[in-house]
């Protein structure tokens, strides 16, 4: 059965301070909700964050981590490192991180078998680009994006996944991408988990849409039938906006 979840990816924002002064923020806002609700803070303060919400209903989650279990790799985090802090689920594949730090398909499946291995809930994250979507290719893309990172997996390892998809086109470009533009790739990805994996993996995924949601739009998203919540990026950053998102369910 798939579940709602809202998760605010905090970036490479807030220092410790900032850090505890949004979460005090949060803490405030916190309420009966129909969605799991998670943040990813920084690196260097997630055990701060997990030991202010390790009673809490918030989840604290990791923005990324390395597919090698320890070496050298300066400036690297581990799936056992965060575990060991009391982390378990991580945000893989984000459009800034495929942008500016190269992360590929081949790279990414690498990733996902290590947070697996290391029995860890995944936010697995793709999406097409502005010239994709003129060039009417965003179901190829999407497509391809997913088969080669996922489609080695066995149909178990999908308890384990959520996916988010990001359409990198309708952020930060002045072009917008509406609730049906939103349902119609959600569907297609439902779709093409159907056609590998069945009915069931299929119908059981919760896809994530990670489109600049805002309190504005977000209960229109979140009513589309294949739309199962948010990756929230600066609407995250404000206790009160993001809890009017969580609100939407």
């Amino acid at each position: 059965m798939r579940k709602n979840i809202v998760a605010g990816n905090w970036k490479m924002n807030n220092d410790l301070a900032q850090t505890e002064a949004l979460i005090t923020d949060l803490k405030r806002q916190t309420q009966t909700s129909n969605a799991e609700v998670m943040i990813a803070p920084a690196f260097t303060n997630l055990w701060q964050a997990f030991q202010t919400l390790k009673d809490d209903t918030i989840e604290v989650i990791s923005q990324n981590m390395h597919f090698a279990e320890n070496g050298a790799y300066t400036g690297e985090v581990s799936a056992s490192m965060l575990k060991s802090i009391g982390i378990t689920t991580v945000i893989l594949g984000h459009s800034e991180r495929r942008a500016y730090y190269n992360e590929t398909d081949a790279s990414l499946a690498k990733k996902v078998d290590a947070a697996l291995a290391n029995d860890m809930r995944i936010i697995f994250c793709f999406g097409e680009e502005l010239a994709d979507r003129k060039a009417g290719k965003q179901e190829a893309v999407v497509e391809n994006q997913i088969k080669n990172a996922l489609f080695h997996l066995d149909a178990s390892a999908f308890k384990h996944i959520v996916l988010a998809y990001e359409p990198v086109w309708a952020i930060g470009t002045g072009e917008t991408a509406s609730p049906e533009q939103a349902q119609d790739m959600h569907a297609f990805i439902r779709k093409t988990l159907e056609n590998k994996y069945g009915h069931t993996i299929a119908d059981d995924m919760t896809i994530l849409y990670g489109g600049s949601v805002k309190p504005g739009n977000a209960k229109e998203i979140f009513g589309k039938p294949d739309v199962d919540g948010g990756l929230i990026g600066g609407a995250a950053l404000k206790a009160e906006d993001f809890y009017a998102i969580v609100d939407a369910f």
